[in-house]
């Protein structure tokens, strides 16, 4: 599905909003990941109940998909490059940079199946429900490379400090989890650990001769007709 009406309200205001509403989005998602990472509502009080804990995590959950939404609606009325609706869903199915764009569709499935595993949280029962809202980790890094493959912004100074911050915000509260565990989670914490670890690391390498390198729209996967010198906003 395609919006070729998408000129009515003018590609430039979509694209803005595309832009603005992912970098929302993953700065909201951090947040819900780094909240259910070190457990937040352990450290609930007689000011902070745990219930007033339990529903800020929620909204700001909820907010982060709001956004997610709105980027991904916006991205298909954008009417610079073609972006089916079905491409947010389907991963790797796209012709526009394939690989980037289906990490960001995987990444939103994998936030829908817990939002709708939620709602039915009664009937699936705990167990299964909490199994499922792990998924919600495992979308984090998945959306954060689909911003770095995909993001027109990822050059600039200011993209570059909230991704460092996004990293570093998980990373600590990886360290903070593992630092209040049990001992008898050190294989479940060392893993953790040693995951976040090599997912930053392997950033930071991966960063100087993939998006921020030379020539990246091009290797990315951008269409050669999107390529063209005169093109007003050229991708990445």
């Amino acid at each position: 599905m395609s919006f070729p009406l998408a000129s009515t309200v003018g590609p430039s205001a979509y694209w803005y909003l595309t832009r603005a509403t992912g970098t929302m989005a993953l700065i909201l998602l951090t947040l819900s990941v780094v909240l259910g990472v070190i457990d937040v509502e352990r450290y609930s009080t007689t000011r902070w109940p745990r219930f007033l804990i339990d529903s800020a995590h929620r909204t700001v959950s909820l907010l982060a998909v709001a956004f997610l939404v709105v980027h991904i609606v916006t991205a298909a009325l954008d009417s610079f490059a073609s972006i089916p609706l079905v491409d947010a869903v389907v991963p790797f199915v796209g012709s526009y940079r394939p690989l980037w764009l289906g990490l960001g569709a995987a990444s939103f499935d994998l936030i829908m199946a817990v939002v709708i595993t939620s709602l039915a949280r009664r009937r699936l029962g705990y167990r299964t429900w909490r199994l499922t809202h792990w998924l919600a980790y495992a979308s984090w890094p998945i959306a954060l490379l689909h911003g770095l493959g995909t993001g027109s912004d990822v050059k600039a100074s200011w993209m570059i400090a909230i991704t460092g911050g996004c990293l570093a915000a998980v990373l600590f509260a990886v360290f903070l989890r593992v630092a209040s565990g049990g001992p008898g989670e050190f294989g479940l914490r060392a893993t953790a650990v040693g995951f976040a670890v090599c997912f930053a690391a392997g950033v930071a390498l991966w960063l100087p001769s993939g998006p921020l390198g030379a020539g990246w729209a091009r290797r990315s996967g951008t269409p050669s007709s999107l390529l063209r010198p005169t093109t007003a906003r050229a991708p990445g």
